[in-house]
């Protein structure tokens, strides 16, 4: 037999960390259908962003790796609070990680396996999404990374 989503998290020792609260005129998650879209998530700790500045000037390509998990993580809490339970979702359709990123750096794609290696773990293969890996100037309270999601649900009703 299958393990779940939720129970998948707990054999790997995850905890989700509490919902996102937003920062501004937006909402965590929209739902349409039998679809979802999470806005973006960033890690912060204690009110600050963690690892605060450029990927390979200022954050460390590792840090940065595990910084798209930890973001995801973020990701997957504010769905279990939109949908009631991770075990909702149906399949992950699109990834974007955006990656703050030192001029020349070229390795956006190895931050963003930090997002998309977790997906797969905790949801098998329906956690393998299309996926953009993006370097940006800069991003959010100087972020390093930034996750966001679209995924497909099961029916909520």
């Amino acid at each position: 037999m299958t393990s779940t989503p939720s129970e998948r998290l707990r054999e790997l020792g995850l905890v989700l960390p509490p919902p996102p609260r937003p920062a501004g005129t937006y909402s965590p998650v929209v739902l349409d259908e039998e679809r979802a879209w999470v806005s973006g998530q960033i890690v912060t700790e204690a009110g600050s962003v963690v690892h605060p500045g450029l990927v390979d000037r200022d954050v460390p390509i590792e840090v940065a790796r595990d910084l798209a998990r930890r973001a995801a993580l973020q990701a997957l809490s504010a769905l279990a609070a939109e949908l009631g339970s991770i075990d909702h979702v149906r399949r992950f359709l699109r990834v974007t990680v955006y990656v703050a990123s030192s001029p020349g750096f070229a390795r956006q794609h190895e931050v963003a396996n930090g997002a998309t290696d977790l997906l797969v773990q905790v949801f098998g293969e329906a956690g393998r999404p299309a996926r953009a890996a993006v370097g940006v100037a800069g991003l959010p309270l100087n972020a390093p990374v930034e996750v966001e999601f679209l995924v497909g649900t099961v029916p909520l009703r």
